[in-house]
C-alpha cells in the first residue's frame, strides 16, 4: 500500500449501531496520531456521531467525514483511494456490501467487515479475489463474533497441541445477548437464501485450490451428548466452520489431517427440541415474500440493545482440542458478543491491519491467516480472555 493515502482507517457506516460502537471504540482506543475517518451515505447523520465522538475526545471535533454510498460506485472508489484500511459494517452484505469490497480490491486497499454471511463471502472470493491478489489488497471478512472468537480460538488451541499430529478441535459455543437490527435483518435474508448459498459454495469449490499433501475437513457433526462438557451438543450452521477450515488449510501448523466440529451447548434436551422446530419454521417462512417483509419489519435498521442491556450479556466459547497422546481444553470468553465485543474486535483488527507487522497476505484471507498473534496480542490486551483450562494426555479410546 502506498505511503502517500491520507487515512490509516475508514470506518464506513460509522451512523449505523455496529459502526457507532465501533467509532466510539477508535476514540478510547486509537493511538495518537492515527489518521482515521469516518463515512456514510447521509453527512448530517455523519456530523452527529463525529458531535458524539468528540464528547469522548475532544480533538475529534474535526474528525474527517467523507459521504459515500453503496450505489455511487464513484464514492466508494474516492474512500478506497484514499484509505490504507477500510472496515464496513453496512449489512445485510449480500445487499450492499459487494461495491465496497470490488473498490478496495481494485485500489490495494485492505477491507475488513463483520458479515456472517456465507453467500457473500464465497461470492466476494470468486469475484474479487484475484483482483485483490493483483493489487495486494487483503480481503478480510468476519472480524466480528462470526468468527474471531472461533477462528482464533482454534488457532490458540493448536498451539498447546504437537506438531506435525493428525488434530481434532471441537468448539463448543455458549452466549447470552440481545439482537440489533442488522443481525437480524442479516440472518434472515441468510434464512431466506439457501439455494443461493449453497450455489455460492459450489462456484467457489468450483476454482478455490486445495491444500496438498494435508486434509483439512469441517464435519457437522451430529446432536447429542458430549462426551467432554456436561452439555448437549447441537451443530450450529453458521460461518464459523467455515472460516477455521479455511485458516487451516492456509497454515501448515494445523498438522497434516485436522478436523473441526462446531456447537451449540445446551444444558436441557428440550431447549435444543424447541429450537430446531423455531428454527425449521423460520426458514420456512422467510422463503416467502410476504412472512419475509413482515418478519423483517419488526426492528427498524439501526436499532439494537441498551447499554445496560449490553452490560448484562456474555460470550463462552469451550474448545476441546486432541493431537497425539495431548488433549487440551481452552476457552475464549468476553462480554456482549453481538455489539460491545464485536465493535473491539472489528476496531482491533482495523488497527491491526494499519499498525502491525504482519506476514505478507493478500486476497480473500481469514483473520488468522491476516494476523493471527498479533490480533491474538491486541485482543487479549484489549479484555478479551483467551485461557487454557486443562492440558493433559489424552485418554484412551477405552
Amino acid at each position: 500500500m502506498t505511503a502517500e493515502r491520507a487515512y490509516d482507517i475508514v470506518l464506513f457506516g460509522a451512523t449505523g449501531f455496529t459502526g457507532g460502537l465501533t467509532a466510539e471504540y477508535l476514540a478510547r482506543h486509537a493511538p495518537p496520531g492515527l489518521r482515521w475517518a469516518i463515512a456514510g451515505r447521509n453527512p448530517d447523520k455523519l456530523a452527529g456521531v463525529r458531535d458524539r465522538l468528540a464528547g469522548i475526545d475532544p480533538a475529534l471535533a474535526t474528525l474527517p467525514l467523507l459521504t459515500a454510498e453503496v450505489t455511487d460506485p464513484g464514492s466508494l472508489r474516492a474512500v478506497a483511494e484514499a484509505a490504507r484500511v477500510v472496515a464496513s459494517t453496512v449489512g445485510p452484505y449480500i445487499r450492499h456490501g459487494e461495491p465496497l469490497v470490488a473498490a478496495c480490491a481494485a485500489a490495494g486497499t485492505d477491507y475488513l467487515d463483520i458479515t456472517g454471511e456465507p453467500e457473500f463471502v464465497d461470492l466476494m472470493y470468486v469475484r474479487h479475489h484475484a483482483e485483490a491478489v493483483r493489487t495486494g489488497a487483503r480481503l478480510v471478512h468476519a472480524c466480528g463474533f462470526d468468527s474471531i472468537p472461533h477462528d482464533l480460538g482454534v488457532w490458540f488451541t493448536i498451539k498447546h497441541l504437537p506438531a506435525e499430529v493428525p488434530i481434532t478441535v471441537d468448539g463448543y459455543v455458549r452466549a447470552g445477548g440481545r439482537v440489533s437490527a442488522g443481525t437480524y435483518h442479516s440472518a434472515l435474508t441468510a434464512f431466506s437464501r439457501t439455494a443461493e448459498t449453497a450455489r455460492a459454495a459450489r462456484e467457489r469449490r468450483a476454482v478455490e485450490p486445495r491444500p496438498t499433501g494435508r486434509q483439512v475437513r469441517a464435519v457437522p457433526g451430529k446432536v447429542a451428548r458430549s462426551r467432554d462438557l456436561p452439555v448437549w451438543a447441537v451443530p450450529l450452521p453458521t460461518i464459523d466452520p467455515q472460516m477455521v477450515r479455511r485458516s487451516a488449510a492456509a497454515r501448515p501448523e494445523y498438522g497434516p489431517d485436522f478436523r473441526y466440529r462446531h456447537f451449540a451447548a445446551v444444558r436441557r434436551l428440550p431447549t435444543v427440541l424447541a429450537a430446531g422446530a423455531g428454527l425449521g419454521t423460520l426458514t420456512a417462512l422467510v422463503k416467502l415474500p410476504p412472512t419475509r417483509r413482515w418478519l423483517l419489519g419488526r426492528l427498524a435498521s439501526g436499532q439494537g440493545p441498551s447499554p445496560e442491556q449490553r452490560a448484562k450479556s456474555w460470550f463462552r466459547v469451550r474448545f476441546v482440542g486432541r493431537g497425539g497422546d495431548r488433549r487440551v481444553v481452552t476457552e475464549v470468553a468476553g462480554g456482549d458478543p453481538g455489539y460491545d465485543e464485536t465493535a473491539k474486535m472489528l476496531a482491533e483488527s482495523a488497527l491491526c491491519l494499519a499498525l502491525d507487522d504482519l506476514p505478507p497476505t493478500a486476497g480473500q484471507v481469514t483473520p488468522v491467516t491476516a494476523m493471527g498473534d498479533a490480533l491474538l496480542h491486541r485482543l487479549t490486551t484489549a479484555g478479551m480472555k483467551f485461557e487454557v483450562l486443562d492440558e493433559g494426555k489424552a485418554p484412551s479410546a477405552g
